[in-house]
């Protein structure tokens, strides 16, 4: 059974630091683009990043970089994203996506991040 669990939400002041965690199971962690999404209350579900599946190419959106970091651990099947500075703006549901071979996409559950004064 595939699954993807985040953990690592929660609420942080703007200035803050969280490190989200995606963990795999269920299939080949290795062969999979592994992505981070965000979606906010009343706006469209938004790419953050993305590491390919050998680790190194990395991409991320315009409102993420220099503060987000993307990395995988494909020996304990994780990703994570490192999520430093956050702002109000950052406030939203992270989910956790892999896209393998033939584009067979998984979708985890989300975990919420708040930020807040």
């Amino acid at each position: 059974q595939v699954q993807l669990v985040e953990s690592g939400g929660g609420s942080v002041q703007p200035g803050g630091s969280l490190r989200l965690s995606c963990l795999a199971s269920g299939f080949t962690f290795s062969t999979h683009h592994m992505s981070w999404y965000r979606q906010a209350p009343g706006k469209e579900r938004e790419l953050v990043a993305v590491i390919a599946n050998s680790g190194p190419s990395r991409n991320y959106a315009d409102f993420v970089k220099g503060r987000f970091t993307i990395s995988r651990d494909n020996a304990h099947n994780t990703v994570y994203l490192q999520m430093n500075s956050l702002k109000f703006e950052d406030t939203a549901v992270y989910y956790c996506k892999a896209t393998g071979p033939y584009n067979v996409i998984y979708w985890g559950k989300g975990t919420q991040v708040t930020v807040s004064s």
